[in-house]
């Protein structure tokens, strides 16, 4: 574990606003960040910070929930207007799930600080909001230079990346490993897993599909108690990353790899690394972040991110690596298999393959899902998540096999009232 990891190293030139009606609050809060090297700027009316957004860019904005004048979700939700690219912060004496759904639908939250904190928690998650923010500019600056990608997907990749980051800040909460860390733990991977199937329902499909591949492996290996952990949360969590990439994009990338510029090909094959960062809480299984980052490596060399070869991928990993091959193939599984045997000694460690192999017989891997748009609906094509109107209403449930009735009856509601939700169906 790194340094840093416990010990944050004083940032320069990172401008913090901070809000809250409570001045002893203000005051606790702007000598601790100032005396750790930030430039902090208190205000106790959020009316008041507000005006001040429109002429001073922040790299955090931290706020108190309970304010008279308005929320400190309100104020974040208009923050985020006026400056979307600074990392928002919310304080809060209690947190609970309407104060989570609140947080992501306005404020979209990268981190919560519960009352009262503990000095060095605050400070680790102010330093990782202001490399949050520099990581932004930065990654802003390079996209303008590698590909002309419009605002509206920049929006939502930032969107649905603090989405996951606030996700994550939950799962940080709930530390040393233990009995009761690890029931928790389970749950929070499972929210991880929810985020990932409202951002890209077919992501949380694949997630399932790779995670009952590793459970199977493990089984097959008898692995260790905390080498188990590590293979079935970085089954769960290793495309984890994709988050932080257009929606767009990734289609385009499941339907056709080969159409993807350099620049596009660049983007997808850095989510590995965003999927390393993402998966620090489950501290201290460091293994899962590094199993993630090298889930798409290959022995001869030919993988990415870091072109590792051979031994030098983690074992873990390379168990991992062909689960992934076999749970995103659109091929039939028998087909798929075959591919799998064909590429060992390649693509694949060859014993891994073979501990696949091996396990594969014994394991109930869920069908594949994809996501598709309404006009790309056929008879014939089985629905994997039942269709709801906005309003709740249930137009046609999962399981059912379409008919040219049943997507006529869909095309004429979604005149009358659009259906919001994304489309799943099996195969």
């Amino acid at each position: 574990m790194a340094a840093s990891d416990t010990h944050p190293v004083p940032a320069s030139g990172s401008r913090i606003l901070v809000v809250d009606d409570d001045e002893l609050v203000l005051e606790a809060l702007r000598g601790t960040l100032s005396s750790f090297g930030h430039e902090v700027e208190a205000v106790a009316d959020p009316v008041q910070a507000l005006a001040q957004l429109q002429s001073q860019q922040f790299s955090v904005l931290m706020t108190d929930q309970c304010m008279p004048s308005m929320t400190g979700l309100e104020f974040l939700s208009e923050a985020r207007r006026i400056q979307p690219d600074a990392t928002r912060i919310l304080i809060t004496a209690v947190l609970n799930l309407n104060t989570v759904i609140d947080a992501i639908n306005k404020g979209e939250i990268f981190r919560f600080v519960i009352k009262p904190w503990l000095r060095e928690e605050l400070l680790a998650t102010i330093q990782n909001a202001v490399q949050r923010y520099e990581l932004i500019c930065s990654n802003r600056t390079l996209q303008a230079s590698t590909m002309a990608m419009n605002e509206r997907l920049a929006s939502l990749n930032q969107e649905l990346a603090r989405q996951v980051a606030q996700v994550e800040d939950q799962i940080q909460q709930l530390a040393p490993l233990n009995k009761a860390l690890a029931q928790n733990l389970q749950h929070s991977v499972e929210l991880c897993v929810k985020t990932l199937e409202t951002f890209y329902p077919a992501l949380g499909s694949q997630a399932r599909r790779v995670y009952e591949l590793a459970r199977a492996m493990a089984d097959e290996l008898d692995l260790s108690p905390e080498e188990r952990q590590v293979l079935e949360i970085a089954g769960w969590l290793h495309d984890i990353g994709l988050v932080g990439v257009p929606r767009s994009l990734i289609r385009k990338f499941e339907e056709d790899p080969d159409a993807l510029s350099d620049s596009e090909r660049t983007l997808i094959e850095h989510h590995p690394v965003l999927g390393q960062e993402v998966a620090r809480f489950v501290q201290p299984l460091e293994g899962v972040g590094q199993i993630i980052r090298a889930h798409h490596e290959r022995v001869d060399g030919n993988g990415y991110p870091d072109g590792l070869m051979g031994e030098n991928i983690p074992w873990l990993a390379r168990l991992l690596t062909v689960a992934v091959g076999y749970a995103h193939s659109i091929q039939e599984p028998g087909v798929t298999t075959e591919f799998i045997r064909h590429d060992s000694g390649t693509a694949y460690d060859p014993e891994a393959v073979r501990v696949f192999l091996r396990c594969l017989p014994k394991v109930t891997v869920t069908r594949r899902q994809r996501q598709i748009g309404l006009d790309e609906l056929r008879p014939g094509m089985v629905l994997a998540r039942g269709i709801y109107t906005p309003s709740g209403l249930l137009l046609v449930p999962d399981g059912q096999k379409l008919s040219e009735p049943y997507i006529d009856k869909l095309l004429n509601h979604n005149r009358v009232d659009p259906i919001m939700q994304s489309l799943l169906v099996f195969g």
